[in-house]
């Protein structure tokens, strides 16, 4: 049994990772779900992993709050693609229980310090929180089993041509964290773009009950879905990572973070050519995407039997 800490910022493809990780309780625990502010404000991502938590059946999984906003520059939202509360056309029970107390910073590194090499922190948001838990406690690096992101490109971005939202979000927690000495596992925009929801995809989500309630105008909520193409569901690549590596093909690279460009900023600079260097990061660049939607697909069957 894998563990995995969540940290996101839900965000509708966040809310596609949630189910994922829910449907896969027989490979995956998942220990923590923290929140930050990204996709929406942090009162916003924070109603949406309780209402998620709730509607999805995570049971007794704590959700804790986190940062605000970026470590030093200006707020990045997306509104314009999450819509006002960050689930587009998405509307789920309002959740019955709260929060826990305290702040996803100390939860992260009091998880990880309980637990040494046991649990992996998957991380599909600005990288805010998983910065201040490397700078309050350093030792985070060799307590995780391993560190996977959604986020980057070593391409093209999204936000703008050179940087992907999550990084653009917080450039300087995202430097920090590449910097931190362990090898980041980079799920970038050039293999998330590829997990596109297609015609085909879609019929087999209207089928699940309640279940696609959640799914189908997720999956529809910023993309014309098409026989060849659609959106694509970003988040949900760093767990299917975690559940199945081989799904992916990975390079070792060093990354740096632009924290200063003036046209730059937030762009994921992916040096392939290592060299006697440390990788820092291990970047995925191919994505089997028959695979991948056999074991999503298979896990939101299996939850949609379970919520009925």
């Amino acid at each position: 049994m894998k563990k995995i800490l969540l940290d996101c910022d839900p965000g509708i493809d966040d809310a596609l990772a949630l189910a994922l990780a829910a449907g896969s309780a027989d490979a995956l625990e998942v220990a923590g779900i923290t929140t930050v502010g990204g996709n929406v404000d942090l009162s916003l991502t924070t109603a949406n992993a309780l209402a998620l938590r709730e509607f999805l059946e995570f049971g007794d999984v704590p959700v804790t709050p986190g940062s605000a906003g970026a470590l030093l520059r200006h707020t990045v939202r997306a509104t314009h693609v999450h819509g006002a509360t960050g689930l587009g056309a998405v509307v789920l029970p309002a959740p019955e229980r709260g929060p826990s107390e305290g702040h996803a910073v100390d939860f992260i590194v009091e998880t990880l310090r309980a637990a040494p090499g046991e649990i992996t922190l998957v991380a599909v948001g600005p990288l805010t929180n998983i910065a201040l838990a490397v700078r309050r406690e350093p030792r985070v690096v060799e307590w995780a089993r391993d560190l996977v992101i959604m986020g980057g490109s070593y391409t093209r971005g999204n936000h703008n041509p050179a940087a992907e939202f999550n990084m653009l979000a917080d450039p300087e927690a995202a430097a920090i964290v590449f910097e931190a000495g362990w090898t980041v596992k980079m799920m970038g925009l050039d293999v998330t773009l590829t997990a596109m929801v297609t015609s085909d995809v879609l019929d087999r989500m209207w089928p699940l009950g309640r279940l696609a309630e959640l799914l189908v105008p997720a999956a529809q909520s910023y993309g014309v879905v098409t026989a060849e193409s659609g959106p694509a569901i970003h988040d949900a690549c760093a767990v299917a990572y975690v559940l199945d590596p081989s799904l992916f093909t990975c390079v070792p690279a060093v990354v740096n973070v632009e924290t200063a460009g003036l046209y730059t900023r937030g762009m994921t600079v992916t040096d392939f050519k290592v060299g006697d260097r440390r990788a820092n990061a291990l970047v995925a660049t191919s994505l089997d995407v028959k695979r991948f939607w056999d074991l999503v697909l298979g896990a939101y069957e299996r939850l949609a039997a379970r919520l009925g």
